[in-house]
């Protein structure tokens, strides 16, 4: 049972068109200003999906050809900034995203990286933000997160970066497939230039987008060509064409109906988990979900013990910080859960509750067992708490619910 927000199940048919012989055609260049010869469909293939990208989301512009997400975001940097330029973004232990400047990550070592934060409650700081904004004047300021779970305030950043002159970029990468079914507000109207991974909520192969919406072009009518440039050739080379082909089928997927369904299945499921987590006395981040993801609350430096007790029952999740966190991000505090992939597979509000139930129990069998304080010593004590779990009765019992709950909901029918 995958758990993990950022994962989820694609369907055949994009499984098809990752599979396929476009995998072995090399596409160096955009549609019909190529640098290699027999690109006729191939050009096809991508202005389909550049179409219908721009249709979902009311944009005048895209670009397809990002591997995924990061160099998406390294592209939009290399578009309208200079190296040494200010930069804003979400802080990673609060939430954020590496290539938002977190000090790891080369996007803080070629720009001024400034870092903003959630406040206690777990919310978006944003007196913090236009703060900062105000004092640093940053050229770019980022918007989205990894590990964020209530709606992002695009108009109010919007009025920060305005009153600052900066471009705003949001981050979609675990909201789109939210986005397009009306599930969470758009950032559209609001940003410059959004950048998306594709494989997330929306449901399509591991890849990426950056669109620049009319506001964007109305700052710079060259925007578009900036990003084109970045991608290619600043910083990649030949796009990847199967999966170009596997973009264009889940944005039509997208475009059906049912996908609107699915998307306000997601909320709906993330809340009706989040309700259940909570009546059985687990701590959430905010108290709470707007979206598709929860952060649950551990207690010190626990998180990894929690994420392998949920990986022995079948449930998998991943440890995550939680804001104010007092460990380090290897040794979190916090689980991270979501609901893309399970309501993939067709499960609804009642399987939730049963799921929480679960989450729940888990945490009350580990809860005598604390990591070392010694760091030397902790990997030796995480191969004995396993074998621990494996030994464990209670463990063994809601291992065997949860293979007979995903036995009635298969991941391919």
């Amino acid at each position: 049972m995958e758990l993990i927000p950022s994962e989820n199940i694609v369907s055949e048919a994009i499984l098809e068109a990752m599979g396929s012989i476009l995998t072995n055609k090399y596409s160096e260049g955009y549609p019909h200003k190529r640098y290699y010869g027999g690109q006729k469909y191939i050009d096809q293939i991508e202005d389909i999906a550049r179409d219908r990208a721009k249709k979902l989301f009311g944009v005048p512009y895209v670009n397809v050809q990002p591997y995924s997400g990061s160099p998406a975001n390294l592209a939009v940097y290399v578009a309208v900034c200079n190296p040494g330029d200010t930069v804003m973004g979400q802080s990673l232990p609060d939430g954020g995203h590496l290539t938002h400047g977190w000090k790891a990550s080369a996007t803080s070592m070629f720009y001024n990286a400034v870092q903003y934060h959630v406040k206690e409650n777990g919310y978006l700081d944003l007196a913090e933000i236009e703060r900062l904004a105000v004092e640093h004047k940053p050229k770019l300021i980022w918007v989205g997160a990894t590990a964020y779970v209530r709606e992002f305030p695009f108009q109010k950043l919007a009025r920060i970066a305005d009153k600052v002159g900066a471009y705003l970029a949001a981050d979609i990468a675990h909201i789109t497939g939210l986005v397009i079914a009306g599930a969470h507000v758009s950032p559209v109207p609001y940003v410059h230039i959004i950048t998306t991974t594709t494989h997330k909520t929306l449901r399509g192969p591991r890849g990426g987008m950056i669109m620049v919406t009319a506001k964007g072009l109305k700052k710079d009518p060259d925007l578009g060509k900036k990003v084109d440039r970045a991608i290619f050739p600043n910083l990649q080379g030949g796009p990847h064409d199967h999966t170009t082909a596997a973009i264009a089928v889940a944005l039509e997927e997208a475009a059906m109906p049912e996908f609107r369904r699915y998307g306000k299945q997601i909320v709906s499921n993330a809340k009706a988990l989040a309700l259940e987590l909570i009546k059985n006395g687990m701590q959430l981040v905010t108290n709470g979900t707007d979206n598709h993801m929860m952060l649950m609350k551990c207690g010190k430096g626990r998180g990894i013990l929690l994420e392998k007790a949920l990986d022995a029952v079948g449930i998998t999740v991943n440890k995550n910080t939680v804001p104010r966190d007092p460990s380090s991000p290897f040794y979190p505090s916090g689980i991270r859960l979501g609901t893309p992939s399970i309501t993939t597979r067709g499960m609804k509000e009642k399987e939730m509750r049963a799921i929480g139930k679960w989450i729940a129990s888990v945490f009350h069998v580990i809860e005598a067992y604390d990591l070392p304080t010694k760091k030397e010593e902790i990997a030796g004590y995480l191969k004995k708490f396993e074998a621990v779990l494996e030994r464990n009765k209670e463990i063994k019992k809601i291992h065997n619910s949860v293979k007979a709950l995903c036995k009635k909901f298969p991941a391919y029918r």
